[in-house]
């Protein structure tokens, strides 16, 4: 069974293919280097469109924020009224001790942060809303 990925590194874009039960050495993983663009796409990683955890009752905003990988939330970059311009920074998450920046899809206002620092969340939870 193969398996794709979109992988940034310093800001180039790699589509990785992989497949299932292979080892490090064997042929079986190939990876393609795409158009790199100066600065990656919060798009890059894939995100569920359904989040796994409900946003809290009266924080919810039109726009979620999700986990695009399981990690534990390291610091928290904005607050609920806090303007945002699309690509600022929420919230900091740490994954296999890697900090990843979860950006803002979009200009907005944040209606509410769903994380404090020191949560582990899962892939697809909502980390944050926005209006």
């Amino acid at each position: 069974m193969m398996k794709n990925y979109t992988i940034t590194v310093n800001g180039n874009v790699y589509n990785v293919t992989v497949e299932e039960g292979t080892t490090a050495g064997s042929p079986a993983a190939a990876v393609s280097s795409a158009a790199a663009p100066a600065q990656a796409p919060a798009a890059a990683a894939p995100v569920p469109s359904v989040p796994k955890k409900p946003a809290a009752a009266g924080s919810s905003g039109s726009v979620t924020i999700t986990a695009s990988v399981p990690g534990k939330i390291c610091k928290v970059e904005a607050s609920a009224g806090q303007e945002v311009k699309e690509g600022d920074t929420v919230v900091i998450l740490e994954a296999m001790k890697m900090e990843i920046p979860i950006v803002a899809p979009q200009t907005g206002t944040i209606a509410g942060i769903e994380v404090s620092v020191g949560d582990s969340v899962e892939s697809g939870d909502v980390l944050a809303t926005m209006e």
